[in-house]
């Protein structure tokens, strides 16, 4: 078989983060009752008039800038013509001739190094409504809350060689937009969704193959897992001596295996044409320059300043960066107990096994700043052991408890009355004569299992290190 090459571009529709739509004033809350968040103007009622949320254009221009973009300084509107039941105006408003943003690049991390994916070019445009599919009844529902919520549309070069990279693409821009506040990008709610062109060649080919899409494509496991499929698919026809068809193809994730959905369009289908409802969007150089000076710290200016700033190694500052609220919550819990290391901790461990086994992202996190200092302070005053401090932190990560307040209530405190201990210790010596007779006789080990006796009676309150002393000390006189 010959060497083939595979030649990936990216269309990423990412939903913004407004309160509000586009062209109408209709809410864009994720989750609501169908057919809630509308209006004349996001169902396309005749003579309904489309008014621009400025938000949208700042947003836009705020992941140009991110992303290296020009400007276009005089950009406008235009009509997308198309029927489809869930597209209320029979057309969509996009832009065509003057997207907002061009000729920008991101930088992403390959297995031979960095390497520079090109944007042909960011464009403003409302997102269609949603088919609901009832399989039982055999019937279509049209939820019209998502028609009229914002998008950019991300359209890069055809620089990507392998699923690899395309996801180390899409996780650049979901961290840069993110950082900005610009979407939430949570792919499995449909405000981050990449349609993969691909085409493969002969390696050493300049000349591109006949390319396919693959649409609306909502996790990067299926995204890598359609890259390959396709890929593959590609290649056998190929080699049969068949023709690769330009079209548009879904892929289904559970079957791994694709299937075409229709012939791919020209822009000439769609009669593009100038909005005539809405003007020309004039950018000036004082705007720019606005939003440039409000960009927030980005990702590696941060992991940089944790590693100086903090004494961070660079594993954790790597880590803690990845997502805007793990690193907003090491700052702000940093900033109240100043102690960066123990924070970094908390985060790194118990927090993301905590995400990871209730399948939520760091962007879900309840609990405050102010909450897990609390329980840093606690844990380092020996007020509650290591074990103790789990266990209200776990209570804490799902309903943000004040942890001192826990702590006093639920009796968890550190045993510290030594006659106590005393007491109880001395008891477990009697009832494990055993275990002593072990330890006497050589086996030092025999030890931890007094301590395990002791940290049950006391109920896990306990020091270990101090049981483990004072059992010592017993035990050697006797």
């Amino acid at each position: 078989m010959r060497d083939y090459e595979t030649v990936i571009g990216l269309e990423v529709h990412v939903e913004l983060a407004t309160k509000t739509k586009i062209f109408c004033g209709c809410s864009t809350k994720f989750g609501v009752k169908p057919n809630v968040n509308t209006c004349p103007v996001c169902t396309g009622m005749p003579g309904a008039l489309p008014v621009l949320n400025k938000q949208v254009v700042d947003y836009a221009i705020a992941v140009g800038l991110a992303t290296n973009c020009d400007i276009t300084r005089d950009c406008k509107f235009d009509r997308k013509n198309y029927f489809y039941p869930d597209n209320p105006q029979n057309y969509q408003i996009s832009q065509l001739y003057l997207p907002i943003c061009r000729n920008g690049h991101v930088e992403i991390e390959t297995k031979d190094g960095k390497k520079d994916v090109r944007i042909h070019e960011i464009h403003m445009e409302e997102d269609a409504g949603k088919l609901v599919h009832d399989e039982w009844e055999d019937t279509s529902n049209v939820d019209f809350n998502r028609s009229g919520v914002p998008l950019i549309e991300i359209v890069s070069e055809p620089d990507m060689r392998s699923a690899e990279e395309v996801i180390a693409y899409l996780d650049k821009l979901r961290m840069t937009i993110a950082y900005l506040g610009a979407s939430d990008c949570k792919l499995q709610e449909g405000s981050m969704r990449a349609d993969v062109n691909l085409s493969v060649r002969e390696k050493g080919s300049d000349k591109f193959g006949t390319r396919t899409e693959m649409k609306n494509l909502n996790s990067f496991k299926a995204i890598a897992r359609a890259i390959e499929g396709e890929r593959a698919r590609q290649i056998d026809l190929i080699e049969e001596g068949k023709e690769v068809v330009q079209e548009t193809r879904h892929w289904d994730d559970v079957k791994e295996s694709s299937y075409a959905m229709r012939s791919k369009e020209d822009a000439k289908d769609y009669r593009y044409f100038p909005d005539p409802d809405l003007a020309t969007i004039h950018i000036s150089e004082e705007w720019i320059e606005n939003i440039r000076a409000n960009q927030p710290e980005m990702a590696p200016e941060k992991k940089k300043r944790y590693m100086e700033e903090f004494g961070l190694p660079e594993y954790d500052a790597d880590i803690l960066t990845l997502e805007k609220k793990m690193a907003d919550m090491f700052e702000a819990t940093t900033a109240i107990c100043n102690k960066p290391k123990k924070v970094s901790n908390w985060l790194m461990v118990e927090t993301m096994r905590l995400l990871k086994e209730q399948s939520m992202d760091a962007a879900d996190i309840r609990f405050s700043p102010e909450n897990l200092a609390k329980l840093i302070e606690l844990a380092d005053k020996g007020t509650i052991n290591s074990s103790v401090a789990k266990e209200v932190f776990e209570v804490m990560f799902n309903d943000n408890i004040d942890p001192e307040a826990y702590v006093e209530e639920k009796g968890l405190a550190t045993v510290s009355d030594t006659g106590e201990l005393d007491a109880i210790i001395k008891k477990v010596i009697e009832e494990n004569p055993k275990s002593v007779e072990d330890y006497k006789a050589g086996k030092k080990k025999a030890i931890g299992f007094l301590v395990g006796q002791t940290m049950k009676a006391t109920q896990g309150k306990a020091a270990p290190n101090v049981v483990n002393q004072i059992l010592t000390k017993y035990l050697d006189e006797a």
